[in-house]
């Protein structure tokens, strides 16, 4: 691939919009006439050789009062699309005076399937305000200038047009760092974990590839080509069709003229959102590959999903009925919905085949830890690892996209894992493997080579421990939270101050305590005589006491009101007696303190209760735990695993260092000073 033709078009490109639109659109706007131009271009270049032979059947069939001429059409052209009017963008540029008029009738003589890409653009609602600013024609001269050569570009190399076009705008925008295209060494390198592991299973046959989040189409193309090259070396003959679904209208309109250059069915590549609406619910695909927006918001999904909040979401896809038929949610904050696209992915493997369903999918490093037990991430990693779909995860090296430096991993998970991979996860650290491009693109600075691509797949094939490559049990990942509780201890008092706040409490708050308020004065009265004004550190032994002198005085007062009451007299005492929630003639329950619980992580590879009596016991030996909250968790912590100590320097070293610069600075302030003078 050449990079520098990529950048010289590019450029050329881009200054289009400076040279033509500067004073017409906004900046932000630009790309809402030079996106739809360069497919328009692109799709207009590969027409010109068969131009005259579409024009001639075209004839042909119309005087023979043909109405359906799309299939000899396509033919005529070579290609799935066609154009059968009499213009091209250079024919255009023939009469100056009618240029609107003339590229209305030309986009009109375009296939149905362009005529809906530029309309997917709403490029027509450019075309009057381009042509008021007498600028159209300059345009379409601009882009038939031949250095403009997009009909010699690979569709790989238009791919990177589009993409580095793309991000020259988002970046002009500010928008948001999670929305980026995939670079096609990280695409090879999904590509050969997708494919390469189970290539001497593939036979003969139709396999269905999709992306959930298919932006302009590359991962799929990329999918096919590598899918078709190793069927070839195996001899066998396949079938590939791709599926993808795509929210932002521009980026789907280039992704379904991607899918006509390369002579798929553009039908397959769907609008909308694949979170709230999913295009594809009914089928199941062999292999998903995918790189989903991170960082980014999916509350309009979410308000769509639970009716504005009026229900809960109950779409299949996010809630899992468990068979003891507890609900088992997987939904995530809805400040990032990244998770979301694989759990729909998931939702879609293929169970009845023999190779079952392999997904390729990018993830920033919030999705390997962010979410407490419980919690819709954390959920979502444990329904994963306990199924044994996760295989693998690969630490990429950073600036290897085009808007964002951050630190990326790419996931690979199956529903066949091979037999030694089976209850294990393997995690490859390729941070130190890449090169450094020779010319940025955008934050991109980093690339891999097909020798770093190969290094990776080494480690994942071999499946040994070494410094970059680390295997672990599935419960490995897994810890426990549990509540640590401590016993509440409660010291009463009944004061004149507390009962003053009392009967204030009364007059604020009527509905509370309207079960006391009839019995104010008696209350205060029984409460004095009973305990006077000493302090009492049994709070058991003050409520049986006061329950006898209740029943005594024949007042009636709930054990709710009672609780409401000696909140006025009590607080907490650490050497106050336990409060009794609960006696049995086999044991005693204490109330816990709010105040005091905590939580720990307790790792699932080590006894709960040895670790409570090693880690708590020692420190709180009143504490016990609350086994009804516990609660299982996942997350991967990476760094941790691959964490590397680096000896601190001696302090002999240290010392010496600073005696050498003490040196090399000796005099350096007298020659400060000596300047000033």
């Amino acid at each position: 691939m050449n990079n520098v033709r990529i950048n010289e078009i590019v450029s050329f490109i881009w200054g289009i919009a400076d040279d033509v639109l500067r004073d017409v659109l906004v900046r932000g706007k630009y790309r809402d006439v030079i996106l739809p131009m360069t497919v328009i271009r692109r799709i207009d270049a590969l027409l010109e050789p068969t131009k005259a032979e579409v024009e001639k059947i075209h004839k042909f069939l119309n005087e023979k009062g043909m109405v359906n001429q799309d299939a000899a059409l396509r033919k005529a052209s070579g290609r799935p699309f066609y154009n059968t009017s009499k213009f091209t963008l250079r024919r255009l540029l023939d009469e100056p005076s009618h240029i609107k008029e003339n590229f209305e009738v030309y986009l009109a003589g375009f296939s149905p399937n362009v005529r809906e890409i530029v309309h997917k653009f709403k490029f027509h609602n450019q075309l009057e305000t381009l042509d008021e600013a007498n600028v159209l024609y300059k345009l379409v001269e601009k882009y038939t200038d031949p250095k403009v050569k997009l009909e010699e570009l690979s569709n790989l190399e238009m791919g990177y047009v589009f993409e580095e076009l793309i991000r020259r705008f988002n970046e002009e925008n500010n928008e948001e760092a999670g929305e980026h295209f995939t670079p096609r060494d990280v695409v090879a390198l999904m590509t050969h974990l997708l494919f390469e592991p189970i290539k001497d299973k593939i036979q003969g046959g139709t396999f269905l590839v999709y992306d959930g989040a298919c932006g302009s189409g590359g991962m799929l193309t990329e999918s096919e080509n590598f899918i078709k090259k190793i069927a070839e070396e195996n001899g066998k003959k396949v079938t590939v069709e791709l599926y993808g679904q795509e929210i932002q209208a521009e980026t789907f309109a280039i992704c379904q003229s991607d899918m006509l250059i390369h002579d798929k069915n553009p039908a397959n590549i769907r609008y909308g959102s694949t979170l709230s609406n999913d295009q594809f619910a009914d089928m199941k695909f062999d292999f998903m590959i995918m790189n989903p927006p991170y960082g980014k918001s999916w509350k309009v999904d979410q308000d769509i999903l639970s009716d504005n909040g009026k229900k809960e979401i109950e779409d299949p896809r996010f809630v899992k009925v468990l068979p003891n038929g507890e609900k088992l949610k997987l939904i995530p904050r809805s400040s990032d919905g990244q998770l979301l696209f694989l759990v729909n992915a998931l939702s879609k493997m293929k169970e009845s085949t023999e190779l079952g369903s392999r997904i390729a999918t990018i993830h920033n490093g919030s999705a390997l830890f962010t979410g407490d037990a419980g919690q819709g991430e954390s959920n979502i990693r444990k329904w994963i690892i306990e199924n044994d779909w996760l295989e693998a995860i690969i630490a990429l090296p950073n600036n290897m996209f085009y808007n964002t430096d951050i630190a990326t991993y790419i996931w690979v998970l199956t529903n066949r894992k091979a037999p030694h991979r089976k209850g294990k996860v393997q995690l490859i650290d390729a941070t130190n493997w890449y090169q450094k491009m020779r010319k940025n693109l955008g934050k991109k600075s980093y690339e891999l080579s097909e020798e770093h691509i190969s290094k990776i797949m080494e480690a994942y094939h071999n499946f040994v421990e070494t410094d970059e490559s680390k295997i672990f049990n599935n419960n490995e990942f897994g810890y426990a939270k549990i509540t640590i509780e401590r016993p509440l201890r409660l010291a009463t008092q009944i004061t004149e101050e507390r009962i003053q706040t009392m009967k204030e409490a009364f007059k604020s708050e009527p509905k509370k305590y309207k079960g006391l308020i009839p019995l104010e004065n008696e209350l205060i009265e029984l409460l004095q005589v009973t305990f006077g004004t000493d302090k009492h550190m049994d709070y058991n032994k003050v409520i049986a006491t006061f329950e006898a002198a209740i029943k005594e005085q024949n007042l009636k007062v709930s054990k709710a009101d009672m609780k409401k009451l000696f909140e006025f007299f009590t607080e907490r005492d650490e050497n106050a007696e336990k409060v009794i929630k609960k006696k049995t003639k086999t044991e005693i329950q204490y109330e816990p303190n709010p105040e005091l619980r905590d939580t720990e992580n307790v790792p699932l590879t080590e006894d709960i209760e040895e670790y409570f009596k090693r880690e708590v016991l020692p420190y709180v030996p009143d504490a016990w735990i609350d086994h009804e909250k516990t609660v299982i968790g996942y997350e991967i912590t990476f760094t941790k695993y691959f964490y590397k100590y680096e000896e601190l320097r001696s302090l002999e070293d240290i010392a010496r260092e600073l005696l050498e610069l003490e040196k090399q600075s000796e005099g350096l302030l007298h020659q400060i000073l000596d300047g000033e003078k």
